[in-house]
């Protein structure tokens, strides 16, 4: 069950697909946001068959559904546990993405320091996450159109009480509900670990006092990942994500630089942007290393965009592939960046 007839190297292709079996992920976490800690997560594979009558003779499959639940408790006492889903319908014409979690996370904001000494503010948000997404194709393409609703019910608490004078009222909104618009076009051969295709998305979400929001500001983000096959060898992977904030919106929910080697939420503003580019070597057919650089910068309330720094950061890893059938990679990262090094598992690319 666990051994690839073609190669006779372990797989788990048979086991999660034929056999509705999981995969554990250890959940490793040494962000220098959340401390050091761990937890566990569990994926489910089923394999939805395609309809029609045609299909069906061929035995044709579209991309399988994922089931995951998972925890984890780092050492500044942070802790979070969710539920969530990745369906496919109507071969592939319909997609649902969306997930449930109960987190209390102890985390720092850090001011810029531009008019005055930078503040590293400790604070813990305590509460309920959820978000629903669902998709249409639209026709033949790979492209799909997407409708949100994102709802946050947190209480925020400061380990320093009077740091709560940092921020105006509408800055410490407790709960966001917010419906969200998206167009996503979808070519990647497949969706763990990429070798080719493309991955690009804009969306926009609206978070108003009428559908139970205590402010009112709105959110975008544009993504694009690429991936192109250099020879039997190598895969090279580009990526560029832009988000921007405008609105009272709470200061826990800014825009920041997403990259390995920095810390969670380490540099915020309205605005940032991140270019990342990744090389992987597929030694085998097995085992695969991995390099990687990237480069983020934050603007907007503090700054004008040719004001804000660039923070790089770069690091290596390895891969293996442990489901053939899907397409998907395991492995480790080392990352560092300005200030920090950090591990990170990963399951399928990093990139999400």
């Amino acid at each position: 069950m666990f051994r690839d007839p073609e190669d006779g190297r372990f797989d788990m292709s048979r086991w999660l697909l034929d056999h509705r079996g999981f995969l554990p992920v250890p959940i490793i976490i040494t962000d220098p946001a959340l401390g050091n800690g761990g937890g566990l997560a569990l994926a489910f594979f089923q394999r939805p068959h395609a309809s029609g009558s045609a299909a069906a003779e061929a035995g044709m499959v579209t991309r399988p559904n994922l089931y995951g639940a998972g925890a984890m408790r780092t050492s500044n006492g942070s802790e979070a546990y969710g539920v969530g889903a990745s369906l496919h319908f109507d071969e592939d014409r319909w997609r649902y993405r969306g997930g449930v979690a109960k987190a209390s996370l102890n985390l720092a904001y850090h001011t810029p320091g531009r008019r005055l000494p930078p503040l590293e503010i400790d604070y813990n948000v305590d509460g309920i996450v959820s978000f629903q997404q669902g998709f249409r194709r639209l026709g033949t393409r790979d492209l799909y159109l997407g409708l949100a609703w994102i709802y946050m019910d947190m209480d925020i608490g400061f380990d320093v009480e009077s740091d709560r004078l940092n921020f105006t009222p509408r800055e410490l909104g407790t709960k966001s509900s917010g419906l969200g618009l998206s167009l996503e076009y979808d070519s990647r051969d497949n969706t763990f670990s990429p070798s080719s295709g493309w991955l690009g998305m804009i969306e926009g979400n609206a978070y108003l006092p009428g559908i139970g929001s205590d402010s009112a500001f709105q959110s975008y983000r544009g993504h694009a990942y690429g991936y192109w096959p250099l020879g039997k060898a190598f895969v090279l992977g580009g990526r560029v994500d832009a988000r921007w904030a405008n609105g009272d919106i709470p200061f826990y929910r800014l825009p920041y630089i997403d990259l390995r080697g920095i810390g969670s939420a380490r540099y915020q503003d309205t605005r940032a942007a991140v270019l990342e580019t990744e090389l992987r070597w597929n030694m085998t057919s097995r085992w695969a290393l991995v390099g990687f650089v990237g480069a983020g910068r934050t603007w907007g309330r503090h700054n004008s965009f040719s004001e804000g720094g660039d923070k790089v950061a770069k690091g290596t890893g390895f891969r293996y592939l442990i489901a053939r059938k899907l397409g998907m990679h395991v492995g480790v990262d080392y990352a560092w960046g300005p200030e920090d090094e950090t591990f990170y598992i990963q399951v399928g690319s990093p990139w999400r």
